[in-house]
This record gives structure tokens, sequence and C-alpha cells, in this order.
């Protein structure tokens, strides 16, 4: 079973000031200071840059998108364009401390294989997902409709989405595979959720290592 997270290390009104999502801080408690971390599917960069000002990080993105890697260099985030799916060849075992995959691992359509990456270049990996065993998307299901809300904002005909997973599935996956859940966050808004997460929860932060 992953254990409780630790208190939070910064205010929840850091990241809102800051303008980014409440996930971030949640990460953030997960990072030692001075980490080597590696962003997959970093986006424009905001979280690398969000690290950075809350643990002094060092950190490296990776991007396919040009528009999203002219970001991250505007933001001073160091990032190397490459398509994650291939794998992480480029990286060496170990380079990193942590590997984290923010509201990505929806998206990949080879993610056994990249999960089992980010655990051969980091330490440990920090995955946070949509869940889609939330009650608001059982009940838009029920009603003969595709899920749509705040973690899943898109429609069905311009989703990026292609593996959508609730948190037993995600926890099974993980026993199956030999991967330890060190810990876990579930979040509605900026709120843990801690009765029937599966239910309740709409958004999924976990940090792991492998058994291996």
């Amino acid at each position: 079973m992953p254990r409780p997270s630790a208190a939070p290390l910064f205010p929840r009104s850091f990241a809102a000031e800051a303008g980014v999502r409440p996930d971030f801080s949640r990460i953030a408690e997960a990072v030692s200071p001075q980490a080597r971390v590696l962003d997959l599917g970093c986006g424009d960069g905001a979280l690398l840059d969000y690290l950075k000002q809350a643990r002094d990080i060092h950190g490296y993105g990776v991007e396919i998108s040009d528009a999203n890697i002219a970001k991250c260099m505007s933001r001073g985030v160091n990032v190397i364009q490459m398509n994650l799916e291939e794998g992480l060849s480029v990286f060496a075992s170990d380079s990193f401390d942590f590997v984290i995959l923010s509201q990505t691992l929806q998206t990949i359509r080879k993610s056994e294989r990249v999960i089992h990456e980010m655990l051969r270049v980091g330490r440990q990996g920090i995955v946070t997902f949509p869940n889609f065993g939330y009650w608001r998307h059982r009940w838009q299901l029920l009603t003969g409709r595709m899920p749509v809300s705040e973690t899943l904002p898109y429609q069905w005909y311009n989703t990026p989405n292609v593996h959508l997973c609730t948190i037993k599935d995600f926890e099974s996956f993980c026993g199956n595979q030999d991967i330890h859940i060190l810990d876990r966050i579930i979040m509605t808004h900026d709120r843990t959720i801690t009765a029937l997460p599966n239910i309740l929860g709409s958004l999924a932060v976990y940090r792991f290592e492998t058994l291996a």
C-alpha cells in the first residue's frame, strides 16, 4: 500500500499565485531540493520553471512541439526535442533523481515502455493523470456521453488522450510490473481526497520506484 504523503512543504497559495496547476505544489512536495529532474512531455516548461523556483532543481524537459520548445526556451528551461514514445536512449541509466510524467500518461500509446524507461533513467518516477473513474466521468458515460471535465477538457473528436485509466487500473499495473508505490495523493481541484478516492478523486499523483 502507498504511504500517505508527507505534510505540505509549500502553501497551496504558492502555486495559485504562480498561476500554475494545483498538482504542481504536490509534485514539488515529492521532489528533493537541488534534485536532478527530467520532465517528459514538459509542454511550455511551466512545471520545471515552478520547480526551479520552489526547489532549486536542475531540470531538463523532453518535448516534441516546436511551439512549446520556443516557450521553454523563453522561460530559460533546458529542453530536448524528441518523441518520448521512441524511448529515452539519449539518457544514461540513473541520470536523474526524479522523472516526471505530468498529465501526459493518457496521451502515450506505449505507456508500459515509457514508465519502465522512466525508472531506468531515474531513481524515482512521479506520474499525474486524470482519474477516469471519477464520479462525474461515470455519470456522463451513463447518460451516453463521453466525459468532459476540468481534467478531461477535450471533446471526443479532438482529444489527444488514447489510454485513459482509473486509480485502480494504475495500481494494478504497478503491482503486475514490480513497481513499488511510495506515495499517492488523490485530488479534486486543490483538495485532497481520502474517502472513496477512485470515485471522488478527479486527479491522481503517484511517486514510485522499481522493485528490481
